[in-house]
C-alpha cells in the first residue's frame, strides 16, 4: 500500500515540476507560450488550463504527503531517548582527562566499555598512568 502511494507521489511530483516549467513566467522564462502552441489554445485559455492543472497536481501532492505521513506514524511507538541512558555512578568534572570529581577511577568511556562487555556495576578499573612524552600508537 505504502509503495503504491510513494509511486503515485513521485509521478505527481514529476508532473508538477514539468508543468511549472512550461508555464510562462512574467519575464518569458522557460515557458512554451509561443511557437506551435498558439494554434492549440489562446494565451489566456492556455494560462487558465495550466493554472488549474497545477492546482490539481498540488492538491494531489499534499494529499499523498499527508497519507504517507499517517502511514509512517501508524506503527511507531512513542519512546524517549532518555530510556536508554545510563546514570553515572559519580559526577565527572569537565576537563581534558574527564576525571571524576570523587577521585575514583573510570569516566564515561570506561562505563560504556563495562556495559559493552557485560560487566555492569562494580569498581572501575584503575586509570592508566599519564604519558610522560610523545607516545607511539599501539594496536590491541
Amino acid at each position: 500500500m505504502q509503495t503504491v502511494i510513494i509511486v503515485i507521489h513521485l509521478l505527481i511530483v514529476i508532473a508538477l515540476v514539468g508543468l511549472i516549467l512550461i508555464q510562462r513566467s512574467e519575464g518569458g522564462g522557460l515557458g512554451l507560450g509561443g511557437g506551435g502552441v498558439q494554434g492549440f489554445m489562446t494565451g489566456r485559455g492556455q494560462a487558465n488550463a495550466l493554472t488549474r492543472a497545477t492546482a490539481v497536481l498540488a492538491a494531489g501532492f499534499f494529499l499523498t504527503s499527508l497519507v504517507l505521513s499517517v502511514l509512517a506514524g501508524m506503527n511507531r511507538t512513542q519512546r524517549s531517548i532518555l530510556d536508554g541512558a545510563v546514570a553515572p555512578s559519580s559526577p565527572t568534572a569537565p576537563g581534558p582527562a574527564g576525571a571524576p570529581i570523587g577521585g575514583q577511577g573510570g569516566g564515561v568511556l570506561n562505563q560504556l566499555n563495562q556495559l559493552q562487555q557485560g560487566q555492569g556495576g562494580g569498581p572501575a578499573p584503575a586509570a592508566p598512568p599519564a604519558p610522560t612524552g610523545p607516545q607511539v600508537p599501539q594496536s590491541k
